[in-house]
C-alpha cells in the first residue's frame, strides 16, 4: 500500500503529459491553429531619423550697450520691425556730455602749451645766436654759450613733448564723443524685434560684461529647427536630405525643410551623446514662431515602386508556436545566415525563402533578392483557435480576410 501511494501520483503525472501533448499536436496539426498572412506589396520604403529640436530664426542679434547709465527712452518694442542703423533706444547722455566738455577743455590746454612753447623757443633761440657772437669775441665766458645751448635744447625738446600731448588730449576727445554716440542704440540689421530686456528708467551697467537689451532676428520667413540626433542614427544622417516636422501649435500640419548643417560637436548629457542637426525650413506666412518645440523626421533613405516585406515576416519562424522556449527560438534565430521568411502555399503548407533586405523602417523592408513574387502571402504569426464549429468547418475553404493586411489560415 505505501508502494501504491507513490505509483497513483506517477501515473497522473504521466496522463496529464500525454493528454498535454495529443492536444498540442490536435491544435496544431488537427486543423485548429491558424496562420496569419500579409501579402508582398509594391510601395515606397523610406529610412527616417526622429529627433526633437526648437525653432530658431537663422540669424538672431543680441544688441547690448557699450556704456553705462539709465534708459532715457525706448524707440521700438516686440515685434517691431527694424532697420539697419536705426534707433532703439536712449541711455540718459548728460554724464557723456560733460566728459566731451572736459575732453575738448583739456585739449584746449595743450595747444595753448604748445604755443607757449614755441614762443620760448624764438626767445631761446636768440640768446643762443646772442652768446655765440659774444664768445666770438671772447667777451662771455664758455659756460655761458653752452647754458644758452642746453636752454634752447631744452625747449625743442619741450615743445615736442607738448606738441604730443596735444594729439593726446585730442584722442581722449574723440573717445568722449564716441561714447556719447554709444548713448544712442541702434539696430545692426534690418529684422524684427523679438526680445525686449529693458525698461525706460533702469540703469544698465557694462562695467564687467555687455548688458543684452534686445534680441533681432534677421529674418523671420527662414527659420531653423536646431534637432538632438542620437549617436546610434548620426551615421545615416547627410546634408540636402528631406525633412519633416510637426509642432504642437498645428496638430496634423506637417513642414517640410532640408538638412543644413550637421555639427561635429558633441552634446553629452548623463552619458547620453548627441549632435545638432540644423534643419532649414521657409516661413513665408510667419506661422511658425522661435522657441517652438518640433518633432521631426529627417528621410535618410528613400526607395519608391519597391517590393516590400512586412518586418513581421522577417520575424515570424514556424518553431515559435511549438514548445521551444523563447530563448532557444532566439539561440537558432541568431545563427542564420541571412533573413527568411515563410511563403503560404496553396495547400496551407510553408515554403522557406531567403531573401536579402534594403532599406528599411519600422514597418517594411525592402526586397533586393529572393525567389518571392508580387502577391505571394507570408506568414507573420500563428494563432490557435476553438474547436471549429459545424458551420465553420463547412466554411473553411476560404479563409476569413483580417484588418491590417492580414489572412487567416
Amino acid at each position: 500500500m505505501a508502494k501504491l501511494r507513490y505509483v497513483i501520483p506517477a501515473v497522473l503525472v504521466v496522463l496529464l503529459a500525454a493528454a498535454s501533448y495529443a492536444y498540442w499536436r490536435y491544435t496544431d496539426e488537427g486543423g485548429k491553429g491558424e496562420y496569419v498572412a500579409e501579402v508582398l506589396d509594391r510601395g515606397t520604403v523610406a529610412a527616417v531619423v526622429t529627433a526633437t529640436g526648437i525653432l530658431n530664426p537663422v540669424k538672431t542679434v543680441q544688441v547690448g550697450t557699450y556704456v553705462s547709465g539709465p534708459i532715457q527712452a525706448l524707440y521700438v518694442d516686440y515685434n517691431s520691425p527694424v532697420k539697419q542703423r536705426q534707433l532703439v533706444a536712449k541711455i540718459d547722455p548728460a554724464v557723456f556730455n560733460v566728459k566731451v566738455l572736459e575732453a575738448e577743455a583739456n585739449l584746449a590746454n595743450a595747444k595753448g602749451k604748445v604755443e607757449k612753447d614755441r614762443a620760448d623757443l624764438v626767445f631761446k633761440k636768440l640768446v643762443l645766436e646772442r652768446n655765440r657772437q659774444l664768445r666770438a669775441r671772447n667777451l662771455i665766458a664758455a659756460n655761458d654759450l653752452d647754458t644758452a645751448q642746453s636752454d634752447y635744447d631744452q625747449a625743442v625738446a619741450q615743445r615736442t613733448l607738448d606738441e604730443a600731448g596735444v594729439k593726446q588730449a585730442a584722442a581722449l576727445l574723440e573717445e568722449a564723443r564716441i561714447n556719447l554716440n554709444y548713448t544712442d542704440i541702434k539696430s545692426p540689421v534690418d529684422g524684427v524685434v523679438v526680445s525686449r530686456s529693458v525698461d525706460v528708467g533702469q540703469t544698465v551697467a557694462a562695467s564687467f560684461q555687455t548688458p543684452t537689451l534686445f534680441l533681432i532676428a534677421q529674418d523671420l520667413t527662414k527659420m531653423q529647427v536646431d534637432t538632438s540626433v542620437s549617436e546610434s542614427d548620426i551615421g545615416t544622417v547627410r546634408e540636402q536630405q528631406p525633412a519633416s516636422f510637426t509642432v504642437d501649435a498645428y496638430p496634423g500640419k506637417a513642414f517640410h525643410g532640408s538638412v543644413a548643417q550637421i555639427r561635429n560637436a558633441p552634446i553629452t548629457v548623463q552619458n547620453v551623446v548627441t549632435y545638432d542637426v540644423v534643419i532649414a525650413v521657409a516661413n513665408p506666412d510667419l506661422e511658425l514662431k522661435p522657441g517652438m518645440t518640433a518633432t521631426a523626421s529627417i528621410v535618410t533613405a528613400n526607395r519608391d515602386d519597391v517590393l516590400r516585406i512586412p518586418l513581421r515576416a522577417l520575424r515570424f519562424h514556424p518553431e515559435r508556436k511549438a514548445s521551444a522556449t523563447p530563448a532557444a527560438v532566439s539561440a537558432r534565430s541568431a545563427h542564420q545566415a541571412s533573413p527568411t521568411v515563410w511563403v503560404l502555399q496553396p495547400d496551407h503548407t510553408l515554403r522557406k525563402v531567403e531573401v536579402q533586405t534594403g532599406v528599411r523602417n519600422d514597418q517594411y523592408a525592402e526586397l533586393q533578392s529572393g525567389d518571392l513574387h508580387e502577391g505571394d502571402e507570408l506568414a507573420v504569426a500563428f494563432r490557435r483557435g476553438s474547436q471549429p464549429s459545424q458551420g465553420q468547418a463547412q466554411s473553411s475553404s476560404r479563409p476569413p480576410s483580417l484588418g491590417g493586411g492580414g489572412r487567416r489560415f
